[in-house]
């Protein structure tokens, strides 16, 4: 049983909080397609990273505004299966509004149509794609987070689902707790990640003086 106390959560979204997994890879899937590229290497490519970073990798030379803005608009529109994952909701619900947020590389309005597609209580702090220059692996994405909180990024704690968001996480000073919704636990603390659950329901939180503190066992890796 792992006991650790921290001032403030932040959390990726898709992976983390929902399932948009089958949305995401339907949209590269046919991005790819249409482009000639393989399509399982892209989906894998532009899980948890801005998808104008990935447009920049397959298309140097392209207008990436307007490639991004055509994937924007595939994946707002396609909302199919995108729910809430296991014990997010009641985790986010047990929290105080102004020691969490949402730090997520998709563009705000679709983190805002997909947060609203998985029921998730309303978010009062959010850093997005648009709000930032260098999205993850890089730490910016976790530096804001935090700082829209009034926390360090030390005392935070970050929960992410890919390598790309973990080595964010890791490079803003946080501590990370990854979750196996996506990739495999040894894939994941292979990437820099301090624990590994299964899913936010394996989380139990609890107050202790102004600290919140997280109660869970890790899984085998």
């Amino acid at each position: 049983m792992i006991k650790i106390a921290c001032s403030a959560l932040l959390f990726d979204l898709d992976g983390v909080l929902i399932d948009s997994t089958p949305a995401v890879e339907r949209v590269w899937r046919q991005w790819a397609v249409e482009r000639g590229f393989d399509p399982e290497e892209a989906i894998h490519r532009a899980h948890g990273r801005p998808s104008i970073s990935t447009i920049r990798e397959y298309l140097p030379d392209a207008d990436h505004e307007a490639e991004n803005r055509e994937v924007e608009r595939r994946e707002i529109e396609d909302l199919e299966g995108v729910v809430a994952l296991r014990g997010s909701r009641e985790l986010l619900s047990a929290l105080p509004p102004e020691r969490w947020a949402i730090v997520t590389s998709c563009t705000r309005p679709l983190a805002t149509v997909r947060i609203r597609a998985g029921g998730l209580p309303e978010v009062k702090y959010i850093v997005t794609s648009n709000d930032i220059k260098h999205g993850k692996p890089a730490p910016d994405p976790y530096l804001k987070g935090a700082a829209s909180l009034g926390f360090p990024a030390e005392e935070c704690v970050v929960f992410e689902d890919v390598p790309a968001g973990i080595r964010s996480g890791k490079a803003a000073g946080a501590r990370v707790i990854a979750l196996q919704t996506t990739m495999t636990a040894a894939a994941l603390k292979e990437a820099g990640a301090d624990w590994v659950v299964e899913n936010c329901g394996a989380i139990q939180l609890s107050r202790e003086k102004d600290n919140l503190v997280l109660t869970f066992v890790p899984v085998a890796t």
